[in-house]
C-alpha cells in the first residue's frame, strides 16, 4: 500500500505540474506565436494560432481537474455502491442512474468500462447504459466548464444539461422496451475472481492514461476549430447557417468526427461562433455519446451488433433532444 501511494502521489504531482506546465507554454505561445506568425507567414496563420492556443488552453485545467476525478472514482469508489442505491425496476432504474452523472463524474472513454462492470455486478442493463450516456456529459467538471465557456449564458448550462439527461434517460426506457440480451456482449472481467485489489495502482494507471490520451483529443479538437474558423470560406458557412436545420445537423455530424474530449468541448463549441446556439448546444450534446473513438471502444466492449444499434440510434435522440431543448430555452 505504501508503494501504491507513493506511485501515485508521484503521478498526481507529474500530471499536476504536467498541466501547470501546458497552461504556461500555451499562454506564451498565444502571446508570442500570432506576432511570429506575422512577421513569418499571414494573417490568415495568425488567427489560426490564437483560436487554437485559445481553445487549448482553457480546456487543460478542467482536462486536468477532469481525469483526477475520473481516475480516484474509478480506482476508490466500488461498483455495489451505485448498484445498491438503484430501484429493482428497470424502468425506475434508468433516471435514477441518469442523474447519477451528476455526482459520479468521468470521461467518456471511461464510462464503457465502467458500464460494463456494472452490468457484470447486476445492474440492468438499461440503468447502465443511461449512466454510460450522462456522466461524461453532465458531471460537475463538464458543467463548469460550460459555464465559463459560455459566461453570462447559464440557459446555454441548462439546455445542456437537459437535453444530456433527456437522450440518456430515453436511451435507457428504449432498451427496456426493445432491447435484446442477445444484441449486447458483456466483456468478461479484466482481472481473475481471485486477482488483488490495487487501488493506488489503478489510480496512477487512469490517471496517467486518461491525461495522455483525453490531452491528445483536446489538441486535435482545437486544431479542428481552429482548421474549421479559418479554411472554410464564409460562403460555405452561409449555405448551413442560413438554415437552422442544416446548422444544427452539420456540427451534430463534426461530434461524431472530431471526437473531441467532454471536459473541453464546451470550449470548441463556443468558438464556433458562425453558428447559433442550438446547433453548438447538438455538438455538446452528441460528442459525448457518439463520437467515432465511442463506436470503436463500444464495439469492442459489447460487440459490434450492439454498437451499430447503439451510436445510430443514440445520435437520433441526442439531435432530437438537442433540437427540443434548443427551441425551448435558448
Amino acid at each position: 500500500m505504501a508503494d501504491g501511494a507513493r506511485w501515485a502521489a508521484r503521478a498526481l504531482v507529474y500530471a499536476v505540474l504536467g498541466g501547470l506546465a501546458l497552461i504556461a507554454i500555451g499562454t506564451f505561445v498565444s502571446v508570442m506565436g500570432p506576432v511570429l506568425v506575422l512577421d513569418l507567414a499571414t494573417p490568415a496563420m495568425a488567427a489560426w494560432w490564437t483560436v487554437f492556443t485559445a481553445v487549448a488552453v482553457q480546456g487543460v485545467p478542467f482536462l486536468l481537474l477532469g481525469t483526477l476525478v475520473s481516475a480516484a472514482i474509478g480506482a476508490f469508489v466500488p461498483d455495489r455502491v451505485l448498484s445498491r442505491l438503484l430501484p429493482r425496476s428497470p424502468a425506475l432504474a434508468v433516471p435514477v442512474a441518469g442523474a447519477a452523472g451528476v455526482v459520479l463524474p468521468g470521461c467518456e472513454c471511461a464510462s464503457v468500462p465502467v458500464a460494463g462492470s456494472l452490468m457484470r455486478r447486476g445492474v440492468a442493463p438499461a440503468a447502465a447504459l443511461a449512466f454510460l450516456l450522462s456522466a461524461p456529459a453532465i458531471n460537475p467538471v463538464v458543467l463548469v466548464a460550460t459555464s465559463i465557456a459560455f459566461p453570462g449564458q447559464p440557459l446555454m448550462v441548462l439546455a445542456r444539461l437537459v437535453a444530456s439527461l433527456g437522450t440518456a434517460v430515453v436511451m435507457g426506457w428504449l432498451w427496456v422496451r426493445f432491447g435484446r440480451d442477445e444484441w449486447l456482449r458483456l466483456p468478461a472481467s479484466a482481472a481473475g475472481p481471485g486477482a488483488p485489489a490495487a487501488p493506488w495502482r489503478d489510480f496512477r494507471a487512469g490517471l496517467q492514461h486518461d491525461f495522455l490520451h483525453a490531452g491528445g483529443f483536446l489538441v486535435l479538437g482545437a486544431a479542428a476549430a481552429a482548421t474549421f474558423n479559418i479554411a472554410v470560406p464564409r460562403s460555405v458557412l452561409d449555405v448551413f447557417t442560413g438554415s437552422p436545420w442544416a446548422a444544427v445537423l452539420l456540427l451534430a455530424v463534426l461530434a461524431v468526427v472530431l471526437c473531441v474530449c467532454s471536459e473541453a468541448d464546451a470550449f470548441v463549441a463556443a468558438s464556433l461562433t458562425a453558428f447559433s446556439p442550438t446547433a453548438r448546444l447538438a455538438f455538446m450534446v452528441i460528442g459525448p455519446m457518439v463520437d467515432l473513438k465511442l463506436i470503436a471502444l463500444q464495439a469492442g466492449t459489447f460487440g459490434k451488433s450492439f454498437a451499430a444499434r447503439f451510436s445510430s440510434t443514440t445520435w437520433l435522440v441526442a439531435l432530437g433532444s438537442s433540437a427540443l431543448t434548443g427551441w425551448w430555452l435558448l
